[in-house]
């Protein structure tokens, strides 16, 4: 009995002890906020990163381009209507041509110029011919043509074109030779505009006087840097003017 009644002694101690710690209210287990939030922030943008198209601010640069094995720049016979330089010579001032075709079998000029001006002096009327020709030109109007002019007048300030490239037969003779004309090697002068204003006439001026002696020396001197030079003297179809071309010929340069 005593034994029974200790152990019901204790069991009561237990149990008020129990009671006095006990909280106010249940330990149900309430649900506690997440330290974390539940949705992680996305890093995504909120709209698509596609590239957008932004106004052009840089110059648009070519890649160079490759040179092809055997391929050459531009065609030498495309036409330029630039004056300048021509024939690789700053005294001869002009255009490129190129290749002139010929409505006559013989006719034509392979690499052709339009000339301006020789030394600073200008061709009444533009000229086309090979650049021999032209290079024929300079030598006279250097070495012939000024000297005998000297300061009379002030100089030759223009040189009177009578005929440059014509696609003909020699003097319009039906059946005759092509003319040099034809193939860009010949041209021909009928005056020298002077400064002062005057003009020295091959028809007017031609054995008389001053301009006269002048005309005589420029003929003498284009034999040499032509191959053919043809005057007043040579026959009726050349009275009023010179003709000047480089043929070759087997005993020299031909000069009437």
């Amino acid at each position: 009995m005593r034994f029974a009644a200790s152990v019901l002694a204790l069991i009561l101690v237990a149990t008020t002890v129990a009671e006095a710690n006990a909280p106010y209210r249940s330990l149900r287990p309430v649900a506690r906020q997440d330290v974390f939030p539940v949705a992680l922030p996305s890093f995504a943008p909120a709209r698509s990163l596609r590239p957008v198209i932004r106004p052009q601010t840089f110059a648009n640069v070519s890649a160079p381009r490759k040179k092809l094995p055997g391929v050459k720049g531009v065609a030498r016979n495309a036409s330029s209507t630039k004056v300048g330089r021509i024939c690789k010579d700053r005294d001869l001032q002009g255009t490129l041509v190129g290749r002139v075709p010929g409505k006559l079998a013989g006719c034509g000029v392979r690499d052709a110029v339009k000339l301006y001006s020789v030394n600073g002096i200008a061709l009444s009327t533009p000229a086309v011919m090979e650049c021999d020709a032209a290079r024929a030109l300079k030598s006279w109007v250097e070495r012939g043509m000024e000297p005998a002019v000297g300061r009379t007048g002030g100089g030759v300030v223009k040189l009177g074109v009578a005929a440059g490239y014509s696609c003909r037969t020699r003097n319009h003779r039906p059946g005759a030779k092509i003319s040099e004309h034809g193939k860009g090697r010949a041209i021909d002068f009928s005056r020298f505009h002077l400064k002062n204003g005057d003009q020295i006439s091959v028809l007017n001026d031609w054995g008389k006087g001053k301009y006269g002696r002048i005309l005589k020396k420029m003929h003498r001197s284009a034999c040499g840097p032509f191959g053919t030079v043809l005057g007043p003297n040579s026959d009726r179809a050349h009275r009023d003017h010179f003709h000047f071309d480089i043929a070759k010929h087997r005993g020299g340069p031909y000069c009437r």
